[in-house]
């Protein structure tokens, strides 16, 4: 991507008015009106094409726009608007969270509104409406606040490798502009709407405000998703330097990916994969699969476990604690036959099963995580995963869906996902189900010959099968890379079926125990 530099605190803050004479320093020249609107037709032209080409594309852009009060953010949103063709472009207004959006993850409000590839998302409020609205006065608020820009770079970053086209404005104006702008407002019955008293209040404390701000933009300032500074005090000039910095941004992004297409390698099956961490692959040999258990054991154990399990979860659910159940394994590892026995200890109003196939047309245009996000669960509810976005470090990753660069940086992506989810005080269950060959060529044969099963043998799985030692590696790798102490991964034995239900209900059990120091 393009490099940046940071943004200096004084390019952030235009130098206040008055001088040493005590005279207000003359107002600076205004853009001629026949100026503007000369360069308005040549630039309204040109985004328009712009818009045309971006329909083809692979990628998608999102504008944020933000700045000091006064500072003409809703006349530079309604200026697009006007110049832009709407049915490229997504809008998106983002204020104080509700209470629905308050129940998940800072980041989840924002994730399920991002536009799908070909089009412009511009976002009147963003990620950064509730950051920019901080007084960071002590070390403890700056350490809230550093968390919180912290978890704004991930996502962005995410963002930009996925190819996003990011483009963040700041609008500026000095607070004796920010004054004079109000007072001009207010003197006219027909604007005088526009001044609130947040607006009068935000500018007596526009020097503690702008700290926070200064902060904040360097904080998020990177060569991928540079902040850009467009002084706002003549509101022509503002206008076609922000309508310009998108015409020049899209021209050079458009120019860079033709460029990393001819250099990038392809998205190819890789069936025979070479680990990442040798020692991911040992400990899944390492299971011992031959665990088994009597019909009349499970039949006890099963009831006591389930008993626990339902008060564990009723006790997670008064609690406002979310769960996340996901489960992975080899084909007919008995995912299914688990969640079952799983979802018998829990009422049916407080959870959700979601079986992931492969990724719908829209789901394709937007990151891959986009679809996972947008059915995190609230406080107090419980999603369950028969699969999950652990697909892209294993089927992905074999058959050629993604770049070797896109599935190895997606452990990281997937490791700040959840943590996200844990960070919000949810639950998180992960289990791989394992299975040895010989009791997978038994299942297959037994699925062919039963006729209630039949529907679930296809010859995509006989085709996967013959990709088991590269599958093998490849799930080596996820539990070596993505093994965290907050989001651990469970091993299941699963030979036996009974033994495996009876695992996963024991471990759920224990782990929403802990979860909730009982």
């Amino acid at each position: 991507m393009p490099t940046a530099k940071k943004p200096n605190p004084s390019s952030l803050v235009k130098p206040r008015t008055a001088v040493a004479s005590g005279k207000k320093a003359p107002a600076p020249a205004r853009l001629p009106k026949k100026t503007y609107e000369t360069r308005t037709a040549v630039l309204r032209e040109r985004l328009v094409q712009l818009q045309v080409e971006l329909k083809a594309q692979p990628f998608q852009v999102l504008f944020i726009v933000a700045g000091v009060a006064g500072a003409g953010r809703g006349e530079v949103l309604n200026t697009l608007g006007s110049w832009l063709d709407p049915r490229g472009v997504e809008t998106f207004s983002f204020d104080q969270p509700t209470d629905e959006e308050r129940t998940r993850p800072f980041l989840w409000r924002f994730w399920r509104s991002l536009p799908p590839q070909g089009k412009i998302g511009i976002y009147a409020g963003s990620w950064y409406t509730e950051t920019l609205a901080e007084e960071a006065r002590s070390k403890k608020e700056l350490a809230t606040l550093d968390h919180d820009l912290a978890r704004i770079r991930s996502f962005e970053k995410a963002m930009v490798d996925n190819d996003t086209l990011i483009i963040k404005v700041w609008l500026n104006l000095s607070k004796d502009a920010q004054r004079a702008r109000f007072k001009k407002y207010e003197s006219d019955a027909n604007t005088a709407w526009r001044v609130t008293a947040d607006d009068w209040r935000h500018h007596r404390i526009y020097d503690r405000l702008e700290r926070t701000a200064v902060h904040i933009l360097q904080a998020t300032h990177s060569p991928a998703a540079p902040w850009t500074v467009v002084d706002s005090e003549d509101e022509r000039a503002r206008n076609l330097a922000v309508g310009e910095l998108l015409v020049n941004r899209l021209t050079a992004h458009q120019a860079l990916l033709a460029r990393l297409a001819r250099t990038r390698p392809k998205a190819v099956p890789d069936p025979k994969p070479k680990p990442l961490r040798a020692y991911g692959a040992r400990r899944l040999q390492g299971l011992p699969l031959d665990q088994l258990i009597t019909p009349e054991e499970y039949e006890e154990k099963r009831d006591k476990w389930l008993s626990r399990l339902n008060t564990a979860v009723s006790a997670a659910k008064a609690a406002g604690r979310a769960i996340t159940f996901v489960f992975e394994g080899s084909d007919a590892a008995g995912k299914g036959g688990a969640i079952r026995r799983l979802t018998s200890a829990i009422d049916v109003r407080d959870y959700r099963v979601y079986s992931i196939a492969k990724p719908t047309e829209e789901e394709k245009s937007h990151h891959y995580l986009w679809r996972f996000w947008r059915h995190v669960p609230r406080d107090g509810q419980i999603a369950i995963y028969d699969r999950s976005w652990y697909g892209r470090v294993l089927v992905e990753r074999l058959e050629g869906f993604c770049r070797p660069d896109e599935y190895q940086r997606a452990f990281t992506e997937i490791n700040d996902f959840e943590r996200q989810l844990t960070e919000r005080g949810q639950i998180v269950i992960k289990f791989w189900l394992h299975i040895s060959r010989a009791e997978q060529l038994a299942r297959f044969r037994a699925r062919e010959t039963t006729a209630f099963k039949n529907h679930k043998i296809n010859a995509e799985d006989w085709r996967n099968r013959r990709k088991w030692d590269g599958y093998e590696i490849a799930v080596g790798d996820m539990l070596a890379l993505t093994d965290t102490a907050a989001a651990p991964w469970h091993l299941i034995p699963a030979n036996d079926k009974r033994y495996a239900r009876l695992q996963v209900l024991r471990t759920s059990c224990r782990a929403i125990q802990a979860a909730l120091g009982s």
